[in-house]
């Protein structure tokens, strides 16, 4: 390597190194901020919560590695643009391409280390980060439960609006859905307040609800019951509910037997995207074959061609074997008067209750294809991460050189509305694309693409001695049409 390319990769690998511990730090005092209400104050050890942000940093490199390139990039060029060390390069036959030749050969290998780190060690980090985290709330319930959503404990899935109060005990707006043995959510509990209770002498934790009503569906032994009692309903005051902690306080913080879609690599998410889709492929055939059997359709088709086969069979013995008519244009011909009546009140009815039956599986039918989205959009975000480190150095290196400046000032500030542009950019594509709005893999991809045309713009600019943007070029027809004008009125 020649002293000019240790030079520059020198210069480069400084503030790439500095950007990026800055930017580590500070957003993992972001996510100790975000994260304070469920760690502080909840008697975990400082290793635990260590071991919990340690396990958090990786899924971080995502946002933080592409704003290092772009706002690195941006100071490098932009010193060596402010310093006029371009200039001497450029005077000695050196030509910016020549000057990016070492950083390309460093982004390429960046951009093969991070697809590996966003394939492998993300994966791990977040599998582990999110077993810490459900065991910890395993251990400590109050945890357990988040505000605005249900949660999962032991048999109940329970939703609060507020929590408050020491260790977050008190809680608003309670809804909770009881389990029974067969797990079947029978029994629905509303309540105005709650509060958990606990000894730390006791392996009893105690729900106590406050004014509200309890609804548990009835399941009579005749079925023809059903529509008389289908719910029983009571109101109180005060109700408690026991949980047994007795298995919670065994719990392993090691444990990890749970996953989500963020924890698999490029080759695990490939067989489950493959398999979720064949599984709602299979949903929705199922489903629409059970629609048209419900139709009653078929049963029309065979009991109209069994009794057109008699009618047939009838008119040849008696016409000496004459063909029979053709079937009526009109299904309702066959019928008449108040039978005909019947059969479009029936058909009403029936397409009353299919769309009805559609409408309540629309939205079972909508989440399994964003689960499948979501499964989609992770695997091809690990490929996009490692394209744009490449993408967003081609945007940053030529506009450094375009700006000439160095340092924190101005680079920062064009980084910054850079990097904002394409982080809005793909959370807004992610986000069209979880429900199908936009194609998932458009959704990984869109931000990137974009930045493509504008890393290419930038460095032919950069590469031909030209500014961000040439007003003559916008001028100079808009000066001739109006000395055309001109030379009009005076004639």
């Amino acid at each position: 390597m020649k002293i000019l390319d240790r030079y520059i990769l020198s210069r480069f690998l400084f503030n790439f190194i500095s950007c990026f511990t800055i930017l580590m730090i500070i957003f993992i005092f972001q996510a100790i901020w975000l994260f304070i209400d469920d760690l502080a104050g909840k008697g975990l050890d400082l290793w635990v919560i260590g071991k919990f942000l340690l396990y958090y940093s990786p899924s971080l490199v995502p946002t933080v590695l592409p704003f290092t390139v772009l706002l690195a990039s941006l100071m490098t060029f932009g010193s060596f643009a402010e310093n006029y060390e371009f200039a001497a390069m450029k005077s000695s036959g050196i030509s910016l391409y020549r000057a990016m030749r070492s950083l390309i050969i460093f982004m390429i290998a960046l951009g093969a280390f991070t697809f590996y780190f966003a394939n492998s060690i993300i994966p791990r980090a977040e599998f582990k980060a999110y077993n810490l985290k459900r065991n910890i709330a395993k251990v400590k319930p109050a945890m357990a439960i988040s505000e605005g959503m249900f949660n999962d404990i032991q048999d109940m899935n329970i939703k609060v609006e507020k929590k408050h109060g020491k260790d977050d005990r008190l809680l608003d707006n309670v809804i909770l859905h009881q389990k029974n043995s067969k797990g079947e959510n029978k029994t629905v509990i509303k309540a105005k307040k709650g509060e958990l209770i606990s000894n730390e002498k006791s392996d009893i934790l105690k729900l106590k609800l406050i004014d509200g009503y309890y609804y548990e569906d009835q399941s009579p032994s005749n079925p023809k019951n059903q529509e008389n009692y289908p719910h029983a309903k009571a109101k109180f005051e005060v109700y408690t509910i026991n949980v047994d902690l007795s298995e919670m306080n065994e719990i392993d913080l090691e444990d990890e037997s749970h996953n989500t879609y963020k924890m698999y690599n490029v080759t695990e998410l490939g067989y489950l995207i493959d398999s979720i889709e064949d599984n709602n492929t299979t949903t929705i055939r199922n489903f629409s074959d059970n629609i048209y059997k419900r139709s009653g359709i078929t049963t029309m088709n065979r009991s109209y061609e069994n009794d057109t086969v008699k009618d047939s069979t009838k008119q040849q013995v008696e016409e000496d074997k004459t063909p029979a008519s053709p079937a009526p244009d009109n299904i309702l011909d066959i019928f008449e008067g108040r039978k005909k009546e019947q059969v479009v009140e029936t058909a009403l009815s029936n397409v009353t209750n299919i769309v009805n039956t559609i409408d309540s599986r629309k939205p079972e039918l909508q989440r399994k294809d964003m689960v499948l989205n979501y499964y989609i959009m992770a695997m091809h975000s690990k490929y996009a991460l490692a394209f744009a480190c490449v993408i967003l150095f081609f945007v940053g290196a030529p506009l450094g050189a375009i700006i000439r400046k160095g340092g924190l000032g101005l680079p920062m500030v064009v980084g910054i509305a850079l990097f904002l542009t394409y982080h809005f950019l793909g959370m807004f594509a992610r986000n069209y694309a979880k429900d199908a709005s936009i194609p998932p893999i458009l959704g990984s991809w869109l931000s990137t693409i974009i930045m493509l045309p504008l890393g290419i713009f930038l460095t032919r600019r950069a590469t031909a001695d030209k500014g961000l943007l040439n007003v003559d070029s916008f001028m100079d027809p808009i000066r001739r049409l109006i000395q055309r004008f001109r030379k009009k009125d005076e004639q």
